[in-house]
């Protein structure tokens, strides 16, 4: 029975996620980065305080803050704050196929960066799935012309591989966080709402004309991008026996994002892009095939 709750919010963490690109680019369509973020954010905080509340957790967001402040302050400038605003700002910058697919390279950046930061061995196979990955991302960004390097949107490249750079480094400063995940994510929000807010009101953005599609699309990133799908991905993960089974469905989500994208919004995919996610997850497999053998 465990196994088939652990699929079913697997499988349902990972087609929702697999609708946030979508989601990204209805939202910027009416809103700057910067008043996604904040709707979001403030979406998300809510939802995960509600889920607090629910596990009865509630009485130990305050004690898991005042252990480690300054972890929980530097975690949130990181993410949410840093790490969305400026993956939403590659998300204005580029194609959201594009985009998205950039971003999925993070589990590469964080090998590398573990190697770095943590001195975790880093092998043959690690340095090959990372230059197969970032092929990939050539491919993308270049729209395959990789002898021309032309790149449609310089900026937009730079801040979707920044942002990899910024979830990687997250992950790698709570590697030693024994806390509960859910208190630690909204601790995150918590702390970074107040500068979120702060930024809104230095851009002055226009909040009065906004259509309520924007909204909408804003609130469904901060429940489910932000929110509940981490819930339902950390619960999989706790349920199954088979932590590998659960964690490769993550390989549907890019495939499914590009599905999205075409019938909803009805972005052009170019053939380059499924060529360079295809890359990307090549380079993934070898990484995860590595791992596996590493445990026997």
């Amino acid at each position: 029975m465990n196994e088939k709750r652990a699929l079913f919010f697997g499988l349902a963490a990972v087609i929702l996620w697999s609708t946030v690109a979508t989601a990204f680019k209805l939202t910027l369509a009416v809103f700057t980065p910067v008043q996604m973020l904040v709707i979001a954010g403030v979406t998300s905080s809510c939802v995960l305080l509600i889920l607090c509340f629910i596990q009865g957790k509630a009485t130990d967001i305050i004690p898991t803050f005042l252990a480690q402040p300054a972890s929980f302050i530097l975690s949130g400038l990181i993410n949410p704050l840093g790490y969305y605003l400026i993956l939403f700002k590659a998300y204005a910058l580029l194609p959201a196929s594009q985009a998205q697919a950039i971003n999925y390279s993070w589990a590469i950046t964080l090998t590398i960066m573990a190697a770095i930061f943590l001195r975790q061995p880093i092998r043959h196979k690690d340095y090959l799935a990372a230059a197969i990955c970032y092929l990939g991302v050539l491919v993308i960004a270049t729209q395959g012309n990789l002898l021309t390097l032309h790149f449609q949107s310089p900026a937009g490249v730079g801040l979707a591989l920044l942002s990899t750079l910024l979830w990687s480094g997250y992950w790698i400063l709570n590697t030693k966080n024994k806390a509960d995940p859910i208190i630690s994510i909204l601790l995150g929000f918590l702390v970074a709402l107040p500068l979120m807010i702060t930024l809104a009101c230095y851009e002055q953005a226009d909040w009065t004309t906004q259509h309520l599609s924007g909204w909408l699309s804003a609130v469904y990133i901060g429940v489910f991008e932000m929110g509940i799908t981490f819930f339902l991905w950390i619960s999989a993960l706790r349920l199954t026996q088979n932590t590998s089974r659960i964690s490769n469905l993550i390989f549907i989500s890019p495939f499914l994002s590009l599905i999205f994208l075409a019938t909803i919004i009805h972005e052009p995919i170019h053939i380059s892009t499924v060529v360079g996610l295809v890359i990307i997850i090549t380079g993934l497999i070898i990484q995860q095939y590595q791992k596996k053998r590493k445990k026997h």
